[in-house]
């Protein structure tokens, strides 16, 4: 009895053995030669391609609802912006229907014929397909940058050198470039109006070196930027590095009493 018992014994321990042998060989992946198949089957030179089309397809989401790249291509916003800037471009916020306010920097779609005349570089089809997507900056060849200065309702003034005038209150503009007067003093600087709804009147900061709304005032649209031309607010300088930078509100729009009462 007692060898039947050790014989019994080993035979348990052999199946204990073989049992924990199962369950340590390699499983799944683990199985199979490394570098011949993806996690679920697929070989390596099917995911490559793969994860490539999601990257581009997730770039051109963010692109096209989250934030997109300008290039700077003038010294119209100078010192805030300098040519040759990228700017990071606000596309989420519109989509909740905010709209843009006093003192932002803004781009927007020519609202009328405001760059005929100007010559433009003719990108490329690789430039045009990474700027589609996203992966490279918008080069702005339909595009303008300005700073918003007077809103719907909004009167906007113009006399002499300046100060330029919102609803009557003067504005403490530190972000003018220097040596330049808050008003130009030629013809289109000296001007009174009056922001109708669904409008913004914008202007550079480089006072005179910009074709503003100042400028297009013959037009249609008497100078002002549609609503629906606007493509978002720039946020950021976002390249060259040494530029990095954010682009706040100025303190002189958050001033009381600047909104008109009626």
């Amino acid at each position: 009895m007692a060898g039947v018992r050790r014989d019994r014994g080993v035979e348990v321990g052999d199946v204990a053995i073989e049992a924990r042998s199962e369950r340590e060989e390699p499983e799944g992946d683990e199985a199979r030669p490394a570098g011949r198949k993806g996690k679920r089957g697929r070989p390596a030179w099917l995911e490559l391609p793969l994860l490539a089309a999601i990257a581009l397809v997730m770039a051109f989401l963010i692109k096209t609802f989250l934030l997109q790249a300008f290039l700077i291509p003038s010294g119209s916003m100078q010192n805030t912006l300098q040519q040759d800037d990228r700017v990071l471009v606000d596309k989420l916020t519109p989509w909740f229907g905010a709209e843009p306010d006093r003192g932002e920097v803004v781009v927007f779609r020519d609202p009328g014929d405001w760059l005929a005349g100007r010559p433009v570089a003719e990108p490329n089809a690789a430039q045009k397909f990474l700027s589609f997507i996203g992966l490279m900056p918008a080069a702005g060849e339909q595009h303008l940058i300005k700073r918003v200065i007077g809103v719907a309702g909004d009167t906007v003034e113009c006399k002499g050198s300046g100060p330029l005038k919102v609803n009557g209150k003067p504005l403490d503009e530190p972000y003018v470039f220097a040596g330049n007067t808050p008003c130009s003093t030629d013809g289109p600087g000296q001007f009174k109006v009056t922001v109708p709804s669904g409008h913004l009147w914008v202007m550079g900061d480089h006072r005179q070196s910009s074709l503003d709304s100042r400028y297009h005032q013959s037009d249609p649209r008497g100078g002002m930027v549609p609503l629906t031309d606007v493509v978002g607010r720039a946020v950021v300088v976002a390249w060259p590095v040494s530029h990095w930078d954010t682009l706040p509100v100025p303190d002189t729009f958050d001033q009381p009493n600047l909104t008109p009462t009626n």
